[in-house]
């Protein structure tokens, strides 16, 4: 069944006023994925979404990292963020996608994912990396369906708590705009 129009899903710039929401749904989250290595442990606190808050805010200003919100009945429900590698203008980093634990499995990650795509092939990227939580399972299996691959030129982090992961973006078709065009 096809939503109704006002259920759709619209991925669009970040903006200074998407700030509070998008604090909000990373810090909660990080909370759930954490809880799954150490239940009990809250992690959704103000400190956490302060913190976030902050690293968002610092993403919004700045002219080299576009920053993406997805909204569903006006509401952000998911976001991401990138920037291209120092000195390396065909490769790209993924600093943050994250989607809202409700709309886990709605194609909130996808779509985000999508548009991170024709923005970079538009800009005639050729390879994007990112780090991921080791123990965030659900994250690794999404990147994994998408072609993303441990990366052979970086080495594990020191902490062995995060996994690089590259994609090559000459093999990785674009999708199409949600609008067929």
């Amino acid at each position: 069944m096809r939503p109704a129009d006002g259920d759709a899903l619209r991925v669009r710039a970040a903006t200074a006023a998407d700030l509070a929401a998008i604090a909000a749904l990373h810090s909660g989250a990080r909370a759930a994925y954490h809880r799954a290595r150490f239940p009990g442990v809250p992690f959704d606190v103000p400190a956490e979404r302060a913190r976030w808050h902050d690293a968002w805010s610092r993403d919004l200003d700045r002219g080299d990292t576009p920053a993406l919100c997805a909204a569903r009945r006006g509401t952000v429900v998911g976001a991401a963020s990138y920037r291209h590698r120092a000195g390396h203008r065909t490769a790209v980093t993924l600093h943050q996608l994250h989607v809202d634990p409700g709309h886990w499995g709605t194609g909130v990650g996808l779509a985000l994912h999508h548009a991170c795509l024709r923005a970079w092939h538009a800009a005639g990227v050729s390879r994007a990396a990112l780090d991921v939580l080791w123990h965030n399972h659900r994250a690794r299996a999404f990147y994994t369906r998408l072609g993303w691959r441990p990366d052979p030129d970086r080495r594990p982090a020191p902490d062995a708590l995060h996994l690089s992961l590259t994609l090559d973006l000459v093999t990785a078709q674009a999708p199409p705009a949600p609008d067929g065009r």
